[in-house]
């Protein structure tokens, strides 16, 4: 569900918006931008799907331990 919000800029980041962004998208930009900082993912949940990726958790491993690997040999 949306929500309707006033919100009060300096007319010069108005017209920068407007300009850069278009009419009628504002809303949407705006809304990308303050996003990720105000809603937070239920990260444990995530990864618990993640991890059932048997594929993915293969490729994962295999790039970690070429990394450690390569890591390990770099300080010798």
């Amino acid at each position: 569900m949306q929500k309707k919000l006033t919100i009060t800029v300096d007319e010069k980041v108005y017209k920068g918006l407007y300009k850069t962004v278009g009419p009628r998208k504002i809303s949407k930009f705006v809304e990308a931008l303050v996003r990720p900082h105000v809603v937070r993912p239920n990260l444990e949940s995530a990864y618990a799907q993640m991890a059932k990726d048997n594929k993915r958790e293969k490729e994962a491993m295999e790039w970690a331990e070429t990394t450690f690997k390569a890591i390990a040999h770099e300080t010798e």
